[in-house]
């Protein structure tokens, strides 16, 4: 299972919630449940509140947290009034790049074949 956290405080809380809530149905009802990992998405790190967020997460969950950041950019946007997956719209852009690169990320750690 894979977080994807928008970095932005009132994210960090809905993340927390979903977390206890994965304890706890693994606890009851699926103790194979695992989190693969917990996606920075929206990261501008020309913001200090984007950098705050991702530290937070990272001091209280630095084994779930992926090396992948998805950075805020228009054409995520653009691809969805495009109708588009960002690799086919834009597909030598950095968001592009940045999904292919967590693809990665997720083999080389053994959670996708």
């Amino acid at each position: 299972m894979l977080i994807p956290l928008a970095c932005e405080f009132f994210a960090l809380r809905g993340v927390a919630l979903l977390l206890d809530t994965i304890d706890k149905v693994k606890a009851r009802l699926n103790p194979t449940l695992e989190l693969d990992g917990i996606l920075a998405t929206m990261y501008d790190p020309r913001t200090l509140h984007s950098v705050e967020v991702l530290d937070l997460v990272k001091q209280n969950r630095p084994k779930d947290v992926l090396k992948t950041l998805i950075r805020r950019t228009v054409k995520f946007p653009d691809s969805t009034v495009a109708a588009a997956p960002i690799t086919t719209f834009a597909p030598d852009h950095q968001a592009a790049e940045s999904y292919r690169e967590l693809a990665r990320e997720l083999i080389s750690l053994g959670k996708i074949a």
